[in-house]
């Protein structure tokens, strides 16, 4: 029998034979290079038309929990269009491929989300492209490894905050007047926000500044229909890992401190972000849905 998400599975030993290990790339990282691959849900993923007519933009959507979450929305009947760097061009197409073999419109938009021009003209050309837009997923991420503050240098952290932070302003800004009752905004925090490391100040930071920021904002546009969620992975299996996410040195070890004792998949995430997306969470706003094999969160 071919395994879906709704098979049921002992989720201890689902993906027993990926196994990380040590491995460097240069940032931003590829799916392409990933070593083993991660499982996006590619072979997995049934949809079952929860998001039919549905209109998505996803950042970061070339890879990781953004492409897994892009194939997911795909298959429950949405159109997407994914945002992604220049650099990630190759695993980009990939996916874009995977998504119109599901027979909905797909628009692949890169550039640099430092950018706030690009953000802007990000919603208007998935708006033109789409016809619409009714789902915001804010998951596009920076995230470098550094062990000691006195060398983390202005340059870094500016980049990680306007990166996971400002980025997510300037689209989600741009977006809000198109944004119809019903609408939904998704933004990617971590379990960083709430057990950060010592060696990812900055990225910590910025994912505690999410949770408030989609808290504060679920607030303001409840009373327009609109709902605001958040998704916070714990240890995923993605290229922002090897890319100097983490020290090489730790990555035999990935995962392994959950309660279920390994690491997780993309593929593993998506379904949390189909479920905020979709009117099955019509009463869920300022949510923070922890997705991190067992880990302990408020």
């Amino acid at each position: 029998m071919t395994r879906d998400q709704y098979t049921l599975t002992d989720p201890a030993k689902l993906y027993a034979d990926i196994e990380p290990h040590a491995q460097r790339q240069p940032e931003p990282g590829l799916d392409a290079k990933l070593d083993p691959r991660a499982d996006l849900g590619e072979e997995t993923y049934r949809g079952t038309g929860r998001l039919t007519g549905r209109k998505a933009l996803i950042t970061g959507g070339d890879s990781g929990i953004g492409a897994a979450t892009a194939i997911a929305f795909a298959r429950e009947g949405a159109d997407v269009a994914i945002s992604y760097l220049p650099d990630e061009e190759q695993d980009a197409q990939r996916i874009a491929g995977i998504l119109r073999d599901a027979g909905v419109t797909v628009l692949t938009l890169p550039g640099d989300l430092k950018d706030a021009g690009y953000c802007r003209d990000l919603v208007a050309k998935t708006v033109d492209g789409l016809g619409g837009l009714d789902i915001l997923v804010n998951n596009g991420g920076k995230q470098i490894f550094n062990d000691d503050l006195t060398t983390l240098d202005d340059e870094q952290f500016d980049d990680t905050f306007k990166t996971n932070v400002y980025a997510m302003f300037w689209i989600t800004k741009a977006a809000l007047p198109h944004l119809k009752p019903g609408s939904a905004i998704i933004n990617t925090t971590s379990i960083q926000a709430y057990k950060p490391s010592d060696v990812l100040v900055d990225y910590a930071s910025t994912k505690a500044t999410i949770n408030a920021f989609t808290k504060a904002l679920a607030q303001q546009v409840a009373p327009k229909g609109i709902r605001v969620n958040a998704v916070a992975p714990g240890p995923i299996w993605t290229p922002l890992q090897p890319s100097y996410g983490q020290p090489e040195e730790k990555l035999d070890e990935f995962g392994k401190d959950t309660p279920l004792g390994r690491m997780g998949q993309p593929a593993e995430l998506a379904p949390a972000y189909v479920f905020l997306a979709s009117a099955e969470s019509s009463y869920v706003l300022g949510e923070t849905l922890n997705v991190n094999g067992g880990i302990p969160s408020p």
